[in-house]
């Protein structure tokens, strides 16, 4: 049986997780605002997408520290003391830097879920270590698009 060592290594590992996907996120939908180029509408459209899927896994991310008994991250002081996403506060970012940032930030999620798919096996919650497989195939068929777009 998983101690409680294990446990509190996984909320907290949850916790880095969700503090990423909210700062991703923002990133994503800055740039989606911000996007311009003779690519705009694609990207626009892309990153829109992407800052939608994103979010989307907040609330679960989330529910999931709190079902291994911890508590969630509760303001942006929280996020960004967690999160090893870089933010980009420019509102004038080359498209090309924006599509490179993005996939190298979304690379780093798929090692910061592969942590958190570990860290679920560890404290034996099944759950999560499943949720993790989805939540990787996402981010990385994210890098893959980001990659395909900047080659």
């Amino acid at each position: 049986m998983p101690g409680d060592n294990a446990k509190k290594a996984l909320i907290d590992s949850l916790n880095g997780l969700l503090a990423d996907y909210f700062a991703l996120y923002l990133k994503t939908k800055n740039y989606h605002w911000h996007v311009a180029g003779p690519q705009f509408r694609d990207l626009h459209l892309l990153f829109d997408e992407q800052s939608a899927e994103l979010f989307g896994l907040t609330d679960i991310i989330g529910e999931r520290v709190r079902k291994n008994g911890g508590t969630t991250l509760t303001s942006i002081g929280a996020i960004a003391d967690k999160t090893v996403i870089k933010d980009d506060d420019r509102a004038k970012v080359d498209a090309l830097a924006m599509i490179k940032s993005l996939r190298d930030d979304n690379a780093t999620l798929v090692e910061r879920i592969r942590a958190v798919k570990a860290a679920a096996g560890e404290a034996g919650d099944n759950a999560t270590e499943g949720m993790a497989d989805d939540w990787t195939d996402q981010a990385e068929k994210r890098v893959w698009f980001l990659t395909e777009i900047a080659s």
